[in-house]
Parts: structure tokens; C-alpha cells; sequence
């Protein structure tokens, strides 16, 4: 197995590690407790586990750990602050999008991060679809979904 040392930070705390080259930052996350991050397709076509990289979304399936390597990685944990729901998780719970809850942190990732590149914007509804397109929810529960984005951009 060949490793290589990385450093990291994961939602503010910073890490330190030798990591096999060949392990999926999903993996590593998943092993280091976060484990809103969910093993979905594995292919990353699904989205459930999504996080942000350098606050860009990405599917950690497809990303090695070591490409991790001096970035800041956020997740659905570290969103909260002080024990407070973010406005974007605070809006999933209000609209009611949670249903299973299995792409749910995969998907309030890809709103944050969505949120945050369309601040001060009015979005249409056929944005926020485009803006979520690489999120599945296996229990289709789009329309709630795409009203708790509404409502996080309005609150947010």
C-alpha cells in the first residue's frame, strides 16, 4: 500500500495524516466519523455524497484523499453552528424535504454551496433543478426540495 501525508481541514478542524493513494475522500471522511457524507452509487451519479472542497461541490466518491490535500472540506456536520441548524438545513426541515434522509446532506451541500455563488439573486425554479441536477432522491421528493431552496435563499 503506498500512503502519502496529507493535511486537511474538515469543517474547521484541522487534520494531519498518512492516507493510502488509492482511498476516496468519502472513505476517509466516513472512517474520521462524518458520516452525514453517504456511500450512494459510488459512481457519482446520485450526489449523496457530496461535500464541499474549497466550498465548491464535489462527489467525494470520485475525489481521492490526497487531492484533499491543503483544502478546506465542509460538511453537513459542520454546518450547524453552536448547535444551531444552518438556514439552508433549517429550510429542508421546515419545507419538509427530509423524507428517507439518505441524499438529504448530499443535497443541503449542494444548496449551500449554490446559495452561496447566487447570493442576492432572485432564482427561478428551473434554476434551482439545474442547480441541483447532480442530486438524486431516490424518494422523489423534489418539489419540497426545491421550496426549501427557495425559502433557505429567502431566509439566508
Amino acid at each position: 500500500m503506498q500512503t502519502m501525508n496529507i493535511k486537511l481541514t474538515i469543517n474547521t478542524k484541522k487534520y494531519e495524516m498518512a492516507v493510502d493513494v488509492r482511498k476516496s475522500l468519502m472513505d476517509l471522511l466516513r472512517e474520521l466519523g462524518y458520516t452525514s457524507v453517504k456511500h450512494g452509487c459510488g459512481v457519482g451519479e446520485c450526489g449523496a455524497c457530496t461535500v464541499l472542497v474549497d466550498n465548491i461541490p464535489v462527489d467525494s466518491c470520485l475525489y481521492l484523499a490526497t487531492w484533499a490535500n491543503n483544502r478546506a472540506i465542509r460538511t453537513t456536520e459542520g454546518e450547524c453552528r453552536d448547535g444551531k441548524l444552518s438556514s439552508v438545513q433549517e429550510a429542508y426541515v421546515e419545507e419538509g424535504a427530509v423524507q428517507c434522509g439518505f441524499c438529504t446532506p448530499g443535497l443541503i451541500m449542494t444548496t449551500t454551496s449554490f446559495l452561496e455563488k447566487n447570493k442576492g439573486k432572485e432564482l427561478s425554479r428551473e434554476e434551482i433543478k439545474k442547480g441541483h441536477a447532480g442530486n438524486l432522491c431516490r424518494c422523489t421528493g423534489y418539489q419540497t426540495i426545491i421550496n426549501a431552496v427557495e425559502t433557505a435563499g429567502k431566509n439566508g
